[in-house]
């Protein structure tokens, strides 16, 4: 009986075993097999249990196969195609990387050259100093000065080419050499993480000089065609016509050129450039664009086509683009410029003497610019609403350059200056014969409209930091406008001729919508939706919606010399591709140099809760005076607004624009005194990224989920020092803070946490919990309440939440636990929430 027993035991041993090889063994698919589980794996690469099952009644070809078997297929097929993405990713950074190294190699030997050069020039004078003190005195004043550039006659091409052969010789020796005394540009270093070596020239070089070396994805031809294309990527260009071109003997062209650039402010005259180009091809392959002055103000097109500018100078600049082993290029940009500072206001002359400036406006644009197209090219750019990205690169284009437009009001597009009320604080101009550019269905549209009237102003700010002022104009925008003009703006340009809307009242709600940003981050793209409501009774259940679209730029407060601006312009809700455009904005210049290891992080936090702060009238601040020394800045705004109006009633439209843009005035000054550290009142906590707020944060967050959980948040080797922040910061979950009050406001989120709700740091603050969960989500939350507060934290089941900008959000799982600053201690410092795998519906 036994025996029978160990024997049929045996037996269901080798039963169960031979299944479970039969279970794990490889399997072999025939070409049929891995072609229906490609197709599955391209709409879903994540079955669920269900969905496999239903693929095998799908898919005959696949029942003989275990559905163990086809959900370890999806498996490796998911790790196959990380692999992939990894390994391509990897040989990207290796490509450049390899680039970056070149690059600083060579920046290195010139360094080296030139220490070289200035211990044998030091040799030299400490030699002539002990031989001879005052021969040598008269000697070195000689050597000193270099004689002016003898310009050739320009009319003769044997001159030009002469000249152009000189050019290229000097711009050359900037670009790779010691011509000119180059520093590193304050707030970059020079590294992978970089896009490229940006440099500055020193105070003491003739006019304002910048260079910058970086790694393109695009072939030097490509990239010379565009940076000449000089209108399409530098915003201040207003046009740029090539008067003469002749080939020159060497197989390369010789161009003249007149260029004429915007003002950015109304306080200062716009210039203009009377150039020669010079394009040709190096023995080693490599392309040369180098470009300068011919002579001063009497050269180039007649004086009264030029009555509004000053001719300003360029020195010997251009592009020297190299192939790279394994495609793309290596770029050396060189603007060198003399502005012509003296012709400006004193309070303005830094704006015009400033390198930084230069390298930001001109120098790091035209990189920056060839790097989008190479990742527009690629394919590597995808943009909101279905837009390609040349359609919206054009939309950001024509907003620039129609507010530059009315900024300027140049005499030759049909500006001219309105009679004022006796106040010289705003400007009024009109053009009755502007016609704003659109395409064939909007042709007619505008034919009502008598002109268009541009109100315009420009003031002085101190120890207001433009980035955190344009934000807060940008995420407030109840604070400074009024709704019933961006309605009136919206209707004036619809297919109707009914120029004057019913009264609305904002609701407050605003929508942002975005449609894209610069590979670089500089400048965002983004439609916003403005809700009202009318005010008459018929129209009382009336909701109505106004369409702006708008370009913020310049929000980076750590680009030394970088330009804010925020542009906004009235569409149709539709968004054609050729809607008109009638935009208006601020923009604000900072006119003084700033150090390189001034970050300025106090300003940032103080708008975290500026909103609030606003509210109450502004105290005197009583942090140290170190505080307001290191945001002692100046800076210049520029404000514009247009407004269509009807033939008849152009003053009537003059006096409101003149109210509504000292109303404007008005508010910014009030928001730019809260923001000032002079001015502003201690605010909430400041948690920006970085700050020492935000690092103990972080460690009450991994500590009290360790704590209430029993595992880590973090790896244990992530959570020494300062790197938990940066880990907390980078982890995949979104992980947010919120208070706990009656109303719970959000207070910190990671970057996944901020890409997940499709906000900013600066704007949390204004966000409560209830409006990111549906119904049903704050139902779960609610009831496990008491849990979170009994036991320390709770699991809630997959759902569904909601951004700010309303799209829905699906997550795994959502765990929610007390952050305490100890574990022994029982006061509850805020909320903290993890959603796990996290992705848009």
């Amino acid at each position: 009986m036994a025996m029978a027993v160990a024997q049929q035991h045996r037996e269901s041993s080798s039963v169960s075993i031979n299944k479970h090889l039969d279970a794990g063994k490889y399997v072999r698919y025939t070409a049929e097999q891995v072609e229906a589980l490609e197709r599955v794996y391209a709409e879903c690469p994540k079955p669920s249990s269900l969905r496999r099952q239903q693929l095998i009644r799908d898919y005959p070809i696949l029942s003989n196969i275990d559905p163990k078997q086809i959900k370890v297929w999806f498996q490796n097929r998911r790790c196959r195609e990380k692999q992939r993405k990894e390994s391509s990713r990897l040989q990207t950074v290796n490509r450049k990387l390899t680039a970056m190294n070149k690059l600083l190699m060579e920046e290195n030997d010139r360094l080296q050259k030139q220490v070289s050069q200035l211990v044998c020039e030091n040799g030299y004078m400490r030699q002539q100093v002990q031989s001879a003190p005052a021969s040598t005195a008269d000697g070195s004043c000689e050597s000193a000065v270099t004689p002016p550039h003898s310009l050739r006659d320009a009319n003769n091409p044997a001159g030009l080419l002469s000249i152009a052969e000189e050019t290229m010789s000097e711009f050359l020796s900037k670009a790779t050499g010691t011509a000119v005394d180059w520093v590193q540009m304050p707030g970059m270093k020079p590294g992978p993480d970089l896009v490229g070596i940006f440099a500055i020239s020193r105070s003491s070089c003739s006019g304002v000089a910048a260079r910058v070396c970086g790694l393109v994805s695009l072939e030097p031809t490509k990239i010379a065609e565009i940076l000449k294309d000089r209108p399409s990527w530098l915003r201040d260009c207003r046009s740029l016509e090539v008067f003469t071109m002749f080939p020159a003997g060497n197989g390369g062209t010789i161009e003249l050129i007149y260029t004429q650039m915007f003002a950015p402010t109304t306080l200062a005259a716009a210039r203009d450039f009377w150039t020669l180009r010079y394009t040709t091809s190096l023995d080693n392959g490599s392309l040369v664009v180098c470009e300068r002055s011919l002579s001063g103000s009497g050269a180039g097109p007649s004086a009264a086509a030029a009555t509004q500018f000053v001719r300003a100078e360029m020195l010997p600049s251009g592009y020297l683009i190299r192939p790279c082993e394994g495609g793309g290029s290596i770029i050396h940009i060189v603007d060198h410029l003399n502005l012509e500072a003296w012709s400006v206001p004193e309070v303005l002359r830094p704006l015009y003497e400033s390198s930084k400036v230069v390298g930001q406006k001109m120098t790091m644009a035209a990189l920056y610019y060839a790097r989008q197209i190479a990742k527009e090219t690629s394919g590597e750019v995808v943009y909101g609403l279905g837009r390609q990205p040349a359609i919206l690169r054009t939309f950001s284009q024509r907003l620039s350059r129609s507010f530059n437009d009315a900024v300027n009001g140049f005499n030759d597009d049909g500006w001219s200056i309105m009679n004022g009320d006796g106040a010289e604080d705003v400007i009024v101009a009109v053009n009755s014969t502007k016609n704003l550019v659109a395409g064939p269905s909007h042709s007619n549209s505008l034919s009502f409209l008598g002109g268009i009237l541009c109100a315009k102003a420009s003031m002085l700010l101190l120890n207001v930091p433009p980035a955190v002022l344009v934000l807060f104009l940008r995420e407030h925008r109840s604070e400074w406008a009024d709704f019933n003009v961006d309605a009136y703006s919206a209707a004036a340009l619809k297919t109707s001729t009914s120029a004057y809307p019913r009264p609305m009242r904002f609701t407050g709600s605003q929508i942002i919508m975005p449609l894209g940003h610069t590979i670089e981050h500089e400048e965002m793209l983004e439609v916003i939706r403005l809700e009202g409501h009318s005010l008459t009774q018929e129209d009382a259940f009336m909701s109505r919606g106004i369409h702006l679209l708008q370009i913020c730029r310049g929000t980076d407060e750590n680009a030394v010399g970088a330009c804010s601006e925020l542009i906004f312009a009235p569409i149709d809700e539709m968004f054609p591709d050729d809607a008109p455009l009638l935009p208006s904005g601020f923009r604000i210049i900072p006119l003084d140099s700033k150090s390189s290891d001034m970050q300025d992080t106090m300003a940032v936090n103080r708008t975290l809760d500026l909103a609030s702060s606003l509210e109450v009238a502004p105290a005197t601040n009583e942090t140290s005076g170190d505080t307001s020394s290191s945001c002692n800045t100046r800076s210049v705004l520029t404000i514009a607004f247009q407004f269509p109006f009807e033939n008849g009633l152009q003053d009537n439209i003059a006096s409101m624009a003149r109210q509504y843009l000292r109303s404007v005035i008005s508010s910014v000054q009030r928001v730019a005194m809260a923001i000032s550290p002079e001015f502003s009142p201690t605010v909430g906590p400041k948690l920006s990224p970085g700050s020492p707020e935000a690092l103990t944060l972080a460690h009450w967050i991994c500590q009290s989920y360790s704590y209430h959980l029993g595992t880590e948040l973090l790896r244990s080797d992530s959570l020494a020092g300062d790197s938990i922040l940066k880990h907390l910061w980078h982890h995949p979950d979104a992980i947010l803070c919120c208070s706990l009050k009656s109303l719970p406001v959000f207070m910190f989120a990671n970057q996944a946490g901020l890409d997940m709700l499709e906000t900013t740091l600066v704007a949390l603050q204004d966000i409560t919990l209830d409006k990111i969960f549906d119904e049903s989500g704050q139902k779960a939350l609610f009831c496990d309440f008491t849990k979170i507060m009994q036991q320390g934290f709770t699991c809630l089941p997959a759902g569904i939440c909601m951004s700010i900008m309303g799209r829905h959000v699906s997550y795994e799982q959502a765990i929610a636990w007390k952050v305490r600053a100890a574990a022994s201690e029982n006061t509850v410092h805020c909320l903290a929430f993890s959603f796990v795998n996290w992705s848009f519906v």
